[in-house]
């Protein structure tokens, strides 16, 4: 068995939440938050065995996808900062960041 934890876009959350449920995984859903852009992250956690696993990971990458957003970059720190003008940076962002775990145990009660 395998706990596959994938970290989404909260845009793409809904479409793969319906995907997996219509491909028979079970998935538990957290509310997380990026490091990077501070935005909203969705990370699901999904038991399955281990033959299902490369199923799942296509269902996250067809789901997920990457896209550009602009973003305002933060101002300096300690610098001179008068003459620093925010100009947004075009980023890419998106697509899932996926960890496949071996599970020793598994308990249901």
């Amino acid at each position: 068995m395998k706990m596959v934890i994938a970290v989404v876009q909260d845009k793409d959350s809904n479409r793969l939440s319906q995907a997996l449920v219509e491909n028979n995984f079970r998935a538990t859903k957290l509310a997380s938050t990026g490091g990077f852009l501070k935005s909203g992250n969705t990370t699901f956690m999904i038991g399955t065995e281990d033959i299902r696993v490369d199923r799942a990971l296509e269902i996250i990458k067809e789901n997920c996808k990457h896209r550009d957003q602009l973003v305002a970059p933060v101002s300096p720190m300690g610098g001179n900062a008068d003459s620093y003008v925010p100009y947004p940076v075009e980023v890419e962002v998106g697509g899932a960041t996926v960890f496949v775990l071996p599970i020793d145990q598994f308990h249901q009660f």
